[in-house]
């Protein structure tokens, strides 16, 4: 056969694929993104984890470029969990499997140490298995009287807790920032809980005139003393999500072997991905004590598994070759 028949060439290719390009998506799942622990259904990229939750959550690398999505720049160069939706990209502080919650930390979110005035909205997608769980709005800096303040025709500022968180965090140095005097007014403060998302998804603070926000997730043990405060957007997931084709079980089992779950896409099917290299579609015992003796027999397991491969496809394409 001539070399350079298509046939000739095209099988070529396919060889050079499968042996120098192993699976995508056994190089790239990791139970662990920077100090996050990733279980089922989240996952750190494509094929990781449970498909309805891709590509809401991933791992990123490091910093980002966008104000509304990056963290501190002490940590740009450490892997960080993320949320993404169509407001922006938040860090992933905290996740309780057993709660099926988890909390987000927007980088221009107000705290007791550091006000960020003019803070964009801040939202959910519809799409995504994903609702606000137990966090306390406080809004801050916003049009006086605050008792008045509405959201399509419902007053929104609770008035038994208002006053009381209110004039705790106007407590903070960091008000002025925000251009309001140490002991500011609680009328220019609402306490928004439980806080409701508009038609857009979004917390929507610049339609109603606040300049800023934290969202306290745990007042802690010292409830007047917001230094003390647990700040983030705690957010549900959604249960049904994890249940869908009865995977939960298959991925307890993969990951008590030590294997992370993911799925095989087009068609989503489950596969655990083990520290191996290989997927499985049941669990990884086995499979990394295989690759560990394969390696003590070897020396050099990645360099002589491809010289072998290679050797043999070149037997089988020769034989190929000379048939026809």
């Amino acid at each position: 056969m001539d070399p350079r028949h298509p046939s000739y060439l095209n099988l070529l290719l396919f060889l050079h694929v499968i042996v120098f390009f192993p699976s995508l998506t056994s190089c790239t799942c990791s139970n662990k993104c920077g100090s996050i622990d990733v279980l089922y259904p989240f996952g750190t990229g494509y094929g990781c984890g449970s498909p309805h939750f891709y590509p809401s959550v991933t791992c990123t690398p490091g910093g980002n470029d966008d104000d509304n999505s990056a963290g501190d720049s002490d940590h740009d160069d450490k892997e960080q969990l993320v949320l993404a939706t169509h407001t922006g990209r938040y860090p992933i502080t905290s996740i309780s499997y057993s709660a099926s919650t988890l909390t987000i930390a927007p980088p221009l979110m107000s705290t007791c140490s550091s006000m960020h005035p003019s803070a964009p909205n801040i939202g959910l997608d519809w799409s995504a298995p994903f609702q606000l769980d137990s966090s306390v709005f406080v809004l801050l800096a916003c049009p006086a009287p605050t008792s008045s303040l509405a959201s399509h025709g419902n007053l929104i500022c609770d008035a038994a807790s208002g006053p009381r968180l209110c004039g705790a965090l106007l407590e903070c140095p960091a008000v002025a920032s925000l251009g309001l005097p140490l002991f500011a007014p609680t009328n220019t403060c609402c306490v928004y809980s439980p806080a409701s998302l508009g038609p857009k998804g979004d917390l929507d603070l610049q339609g109603l005139g606040c300049a800023a926000y934290a969202s306290v997730a745990s007042l802690g043990p010292t409830p007047m003393d917001p230094s003390t405060w647990d700040y983030g957007v705690a957010l549900k997931y959604g249960e049904a999500e994890i249940e869908v084709d009865g995977l939960a079980e298959a991925c307890a089992a993969c990951e008590r072997s030590d294997g992370v779950c993911g799925y095989e896409p087009p068609k989503n099917y489950f596969v655990c991905v083990c520290k191996s290299g290989v997927n499985s579609s049941t669990d990884c015992y086995g499979q990394n004590e295989d690759l560990k003796d394969f390696w003590r027999s070897t020396g050099n397991a990645s360099i002589t598994g491809h010289v072998m491969l290679v050797w043999k496809l070149m037997l089988l394409l020769g034989c190929w070759w000379l048939v026809l």
